[in-house]
């Protein structure tokens, strides 16, 4: 199996049981148009980074019940031997529309929008949602992280604190796009064609009499690649120094030593220190890395402090999207057409109304190439200069589309009639369009702490279509 080939019983019941009711009820090949987005962006940030797109495209492309499949659910006793039928030969036939994966991306855009019958579009909610939830939001901390170390190097260490193999695998491809291009994780190395890194435990050191022994024998084994972990014992009394005797062995050899490492303690003062006797011994391109629960205000504040560390290997939570804000992107997938018709689901509160039917989104660019704001526009509409846009959370605040703006269609076609009809790109392709991004987002927009909100809009087209289907559903 590969990391593409889930199963089609990755989904939730309620899927299956709303398919069965389309079935039974000859709706399943209705036209439908779903929408997938979230509402708030991720970690109290501006803005989220699009990803896991060509994951998602590969598993709706190879979508099968298998016999096994279908065995199983028919052991279950709640579904007509007509719909196992219909299971036996499902295939995804809809269209997706979405971003290339390293956009940046916020709250109430459609990221992802699939077009087709009922019932196939139905099916793969819960699957769209788990890839594009997770590996967005594994991407956007990476893309957090990466920018709070600002010309150092962040490598992927999180694969032990993952939630699980398939976690472990898709966050390193999520990192990647996020910008951190490197892991630990030797199947991701495999699998991707990401670059793969590593020292050695505390459990090397210990396993030899002394620290100094098992050094020279680490340096034995990797002579041109070593990176000695120096935190056993006492960093600066004896790790730093014994890695100094042997980078001096390696280089008597022909040899130089890579790197050290921190694993503990005041990283900010531990790698001042390291540096100035590494510097001092004649080994100024000895490189430092640190560890040990790293995250983008740790690395922040090391750099603050003037902490002289070249890389940053950053784990649990990259891995598991920890922190304030964090833990999940909250995404949901929402029907916004039927059978020829807009829907609009309705609630008292506006900010968690859906917008209906197809759209475009537009992100509106200045002159000096640096982005304005973003607007959803209805699938004919066309976005001018001098036009009223609307916060889609409350519209009693609107905005003038200013003079010598240009205007870019974000979403493209990647997949019709369930087969992949555009080159997927690369993912150094990916993580240099979300690097680009961020050098074009407005100023105090990328702030840790409090950043302005990027400004997200719709049009006056969409509003009155919105406008017009709340005013009529609630009169009925």
């Amino acid at each position: 199996m590969t990391p593409f080939s889930y199963s089609a019983l990755l989904t939730d019941f309620y899927e299956l049981t709303m398919l069965a009711g389309y079935f039974e009820k000859g709706m399943h090949e209705d036209e439908a148009v779903f929408d997938l987005f979230f509402r708030n962006n991720p970690f109290k940030g501006s803005y989220a980074v699009f990803a896991g797109l060509e994951t998602a495209l590969r598993y709706l492309q190879e979508l099968r019940f298998t016999d096994d499949d279908i065995a199983y659910l028919d052991a279950l006793g709640k579904f007509s031997s007509e719909f196992l039928e219909y299971l036996r030969s499902f295939r995804f036939k809809c269209t997706v529309v979405a971003p290339p994966e390293g956009t940046l991306i916020f709250n109430h855009e459609p990221l992802l929008t699939v077009e087709g019958h009922l019932a196939e579009a139905q099916l793969v909610e819960t699957a769209l949602l788990n890839i594009v939830n997770f590996q967005t939001l594994i991407a956007t901390k990476a893309a957090r992280i990466q920018r709070a170390a600002g010309n150092g190097v962040v490598v992927e260490f999180g694969l032990r604190r993952a939630h699980g193999p398939d976690g472990g695998l898709s966050a390193a491809r999520g990192a990647f796009v996020g910008g951190v291009r490197t892991t630990s994780n030797v199947w991701a190395g495999q699998v991707f064609d990401i670059a793969v890194q590593g020292t050695h435990a505390h459990s090397w050191v210990m396993a030899f009499a002394d620290e100094l022994s098992s050094f020279r024998a680490y340096a034995d084994v990797f002579p041109d690649s070593a990176v000695l972990l120096v935190d056993t014992y006492d960093t600066l009394k004896s790790g730093v120094p014994n890695a100094i005797t042997v980078a001096k062995e390696l280089r008597e050899k022909g040899h130089e030593l890579l790197g050290i490492r921190l694993d503990s303690g005041d990283l900010a003062y531990l790698s001042k220190q390291a540096r100035q006797l590494l510097d001092e011994a004649g080994f100024p391109d000895v490189k430092i890395v640190a560890s040990n629960e790293l995250n983008e205000y740790v690395i922040d504040s090391i750099r603050s402090e003037g902490g002289r560390i070249d890389i940053y290997g950053v784990g649990t939570s990259l891995v598991t999207a920890a922190g304030e804000g964090g833990g999940h992107l909250g995404g949901v997938y929402k029907l916004v057409r039927h059978a020829g018709q807009p829907k609009l689901k309705i609630t008292s509160d506006i900010a968690k109304a859906t917008l209906p039917d197809r759209k475009r989104l537009i992100r509106v660019i200045q002159p000096d190439g640096s982005f304005l704001q973003d607007v959803m526009c209805r699938e004919n509409e066309d976005l001018k200069i001098g036009d009223t846009v609307y916060d889609p959370t409350n519209t009693a605040h609107s905005k003038k589309i200013p003079k010598g703006v240009t205007f870019e269609n974000l979403r493209h076609t990647w997949m019709e009639n369930g087969k992949i009809v555009r080159e997927l790109p690369t993912l150094d392709f990916c993580a240099d369009r979300c690097a680009e991004q961020l050098g074009k987002m407005p100023t105090g927009t990328l702030r840790m702490h409090n950043p302005h909100i990027y400004k997200v809009s719709i049009s006056q087209g969409l509003n009155q279509l919105r406008t017009r289907l709340r005013a009529k559903y609630l009169e009925d």
